[in-house]
């Protein structure tokens, strides 16, 4: 298959009702799949040699709360895995929405190996759980961590600061010390910004 379109038809013809939406933005082709047909299509896509997407390169969470200068207007939290086959030399984008109240979705360890640390980092930094994972733990933030910093709600400064006491010789946590502020003012740029020169 060498044209986006042609891609598209084959996609939709064998992924059917699994593919919500989709559409082609900056030269690269989204999925929106279906929450529960979220494995079966990211087999399909490994396993289907028109397809041949054997390489997970990377999987995220991401939080709508608020986007584009935008109120809530959906689904709040979404994960995003990129897929890439190495014989098309073709990149894909697949993501699917979770619900609000509890951000769940089945792990794609057993499918893409890679998937493991991701998840683990998605989970950390967002709270999505991902069901099937065998080690689903926090990455990269304390054992002892309360929240998931990467939500749009959490607050710039967290909620606890962490030092080590002598007296007590452990490391221990107390309500932050500073006042919230903001230094940086946040710029949004018009869609197809390219630069200084346009």
């Amino acid at each position: 298959m060498t044209t986006h379109e042609a891609f598209l038809d084959y996609a939709q013809k064998t992924l059917g009702a699994s593919v919500v939406a989709s559409k082609i933005e900056h030269g690269e082709i989204t999925f929106e799949i279906a929450r529960e047909s979220w494995v079966e299509a990211c087999l399909r896509l490994r396993d289907d040699a028109r397809f041949g997407f054997e390489q997970l390169i990377d999987l995220c969470g991401v939080d709508y709360l608020s986007y584009k200068e935008q109120e809530l207007c959906g689904p709040r939290f979404a994960v995003v895995a990129h897929l890439l086959s190495l014989r098309d030399n073709r990149r894909l984008r697949v993501r699917t929405f979770l619900a609000d109240d509890q951000p769940v979705l089945a792990s794609l360890v057993p499918v893409w190996a890679s998937a493991d640390w991701y998840e683990r980092e998605a989970f950390d930094l967002f709270g999505v759980i991902f069901t099937g994972h065998k080690d689903l733990r926090r990455l990269l933030t304390d054992y002892g961590f309360v929240g998931h910093p990467f939500r749009k709600d959490f607050p710039l400064s967290g909620r606890v600061e962490m030092r080590y006491d002598p007296d007590k010789k452990r490391v221990v946590y107390e309500p932050v010390s500073i006042e919230p502020r903001v230094l940086v003012p946040r710029v949004i740029r018009e869609e197809g910004y390219g630069g200084r020169d346009s």
